[in-house]
């Protein structure tokens, strides 16, 4: 076994600041073409010089929005600066809420800015996250045409339009462009998040296959092997990886079934995984969530609202490594099956003495409030700890790992039952840092092993996965493009 969903670390709540911290593949095809963004987004330039050229198509349809109520969408959303960072870089994120403090469902956030968007945006309440490999005859220019296809359909999948000619509107004697399951759906706050994975600079065999290698950061090191993990590769790894995050199901499914159909004769989906039910929160105007053991999760995360503490542990700075990546964030992915029923079976005392928590209130031991210090000095009556010295909590406490702290954005799942009919859920855990070799590799060897985390007696580690996620696409550009500008 291995680490857990915790309330803090790579698994849970308890990852808070302490005062001083610092910081089977297709065959190649050419891709399809680029369209022309729909209003109120500029539309991408096509692709630089390797890349093919073809015509863009013709305008999307919309699903179920006019332009003028996809203008009013933009126009209403309040979007406010996350902050700017050494290099000027500054994540836009959408704040308009409801009566009830959480997000519109109706709501748009922008494609293009300074960095991604489904970072600090504030959680929607599902995900489907997708890995890719790239085919075995796939180049360097089919990677760029891949990426200025998924550029180009990301633009209307966001704003609530179908991808190029639409689901119903294009030529009728031919499959559609779109697959038309969002027809009449809102945006739903959709956000698509695209990444880089090691295997993208360098195969398995060492292979340079795209020219990238010399442009690999060093923070993009190959994670270490953890006590207890369980590793399933069929479940980890990726040339590329895309989240896509949104308050609808079917919006988010759409947007992934959309981009793999796209990538048809490049790139083919290596595993998949739909989420629900955020476990953490990324800004203020959010309640914790509880995950799958029926715990709050989240509490101590960092917010998109400090500013510093984004700059300083989630966005990629200049002088960080290579130029392409200033403005970014590293995505660790880290799929957690939970043993529901040995859980479910625990005593609630034992199963709080495991979180260091209150499984009600949230609240640490001895205290009333799930926002109470924790207090890893604090005695009962009987002279033993409050917080048991091997309790989630106390392990993944920044105070516990140097100051490391990370920005978690994971959501619950559950793949039904296994062959013994044991449910197949837990956590699916991301998280976005600054450096992974500093932040999540620290706090993970502090939780690894079942000497460790008393957690890691429910839980198992059985995917993995490390991505660059490069900072955000302005228009006219394709995702990645200082990438390729930057390699020779």
């Amino acid at each position: 076994m291995s680490t857990a969903p915790d309330p803090g670390g790579p698994h849970g709540r308890e990852s808070q600041p302490a005062p001083d911290s610092a910081p089977t593949p297709a065959s190649a095809a050419p891709a399809p073409a680029p369209v022309p963004a729909p209003a109120p987004a500029p539309a991408p330039a096509p692709a630089p010089a390797p890349a093919p050229a073809p015509a863009p198509d013709p305008a999307p349809a919309s699903r179920g929005f006019s332009r003028r109520r996809i203008v009013g969408l933009l126009g209403g959303a309040a979007v406010v600066s996350a902050g700017v960072g050494a290099g000027g870089t500054a994540a836009a994120f959408a704040v308009s809420t409801g009566d009830d403090g959480s997000p519109e469902s109706g709501q748009t956030v922008p494609f293009f800015g300074p960095n991604q968007a489904g970072i600090v945006t504030p959680v929607q309440d599902r995900l489907h996250f997708a890995a890719f490999d790239l085919g075995a005859t796939a180049t360097r220019e089919d990677l760029i045409a891949l990426l200025t296809a998924w550029t180009n359909a990301a633009t209307h999948l966001t704003v609530g339009t179908d991808v190029g000619t639409g689901a119903v509107t294009g030529e009728p004697g031919a499959p559609p462009d779109d697959t038309g399951e969002a027809l009449g759906l809102s945006p739903a706050r959709l956000t698509l998040t695209f990444g880089f994975g090691t295997s993208l600079f360098t195969d398995a065999k060492g292979k340079d296959r795209f020219g990238l290698a010399a442009s690999r950061p060093p923070q993009l090191a190959d994670l270490p092997a953890f006590p207890g993990d369980a590793l399933d590769p069929a479940l980890s790894g990726g040339d590329l990886c895309v989240q896509a995050c949104a308050d609808d199901p079917q919006v988010a499914v759409h947007a992934i079934r959309n981009l793999a159909r796209l990538a048809r004769g490049t790139a083919s989906v290596r595993y998949s995984q739909l989420g629900f039910g955020r476990t953490s929160s990324t800004s203020n105007a959010q309640v914790t969530p509880r995950n799958m053991m029926g715990f709050k999760d989240g509490t101590a995360n960092i917010r998109a609202e400090d500013t510093a503490i984004m700059n300083t542990q989630v966005w990629v700075q200049p002088g960080d490594g290579p130029a392409w990546m200033t403005g970014g964030s590293y995505l660790v992915s880290r799929r957690i099956r939970m043993l529901i029923e040995p859980w479910d079976s625990t005593p609630l005392t034992e199963q709080e003495r495991v979180i260091g928590r209150a499984k009600g209130s949230g609240a640490p031991p001895g205290r009333s409030d799930e926002f109470d210090p924790l207090d890893f000095g604090a005695k009962g009556a009987d002279g033993e700890p409050l917080v048991d010295p091997n309790a989630h909590v106390r392990l993944a406490h920044s105070s516990h790992n140097g100051g490391a702290v990370i920005l978690r954005r994971g959501y619950s799942f559950t793949n039904g039952t296994d062959d013994l009919g044991r449910l197949d859920a837990g956590l699916f855990f991301i998280a976005y840092q600054r450096d992974p070799r500093k932040q999540f590799v620290t706090i993970q060897k502090s939780l690894a092993g079942k000497a460790n985390d008393a957690l890691n007696e429910y839980i198992q580690h059985v995917g993995s996965g490390l991505f660059a996620c490069p900072p955000g696409v302005q228009p006219g550009e394709y995702l990645g493009q200082k990438l390729f500008e930057q390699a020779p």
